[in-house]
């Protein structure tokens, strides 16, 4: 059964950083793209990153964030530095065949997790 899991989300103060994990299982993660993608309260969800052969980021989070992939914990991680009150979202983590354009891939995406809660709040 195929399974991504998120973990990592929490509350942090304007300018920190946090790290959020994308666990899975029943497939191997190198074998597929996957993204991270977030929803604020009232918006709709959207791309943040993918990773597949390449990188890709959506402009907002451009040299703030940093998506990675570990294989041998078959997770995949996303790095967010200088963090802002306007990255509260819960972030998703999803998979696809490949990477979809970052501005329609809330509506490629395969599997999806359940998302993790980030807060950017002093």
């Amino acid at each position: 059964q195929v399974q991504l899991v998120e973990s990592g989300g929490g509350l942090v103060q304007p300018g920190g950083s946090l790290t959020l994990s994308c666990a899975a299982s029943g497939f191997t993660l190198d074998s597929y793209a996957i993204a991270w993608l977030r929803q604020a309260p009232g918006n709709e969800r959207e791309g943040v990153s993918c990773i597949s052969s390449s990188e890709y980021y959506a402009d907002s989070v451009k040299g703030r964030f940093t998506i990675s992939r570990d294989k041998g914990k078959n997770t995949v991680y996303l790095q967010m530095n200088s963090l802002r009150p306007e990255d509260t979202a819960v972030y998703y983590c999803a998979s696809a065949r490949l990477c979809p354009p970052i501005a329609t891939m809330q509506y490629l995406m395969e599997n999806w997790g359940k998302g993790t809660l980030v807060t950017v709040s002093s």
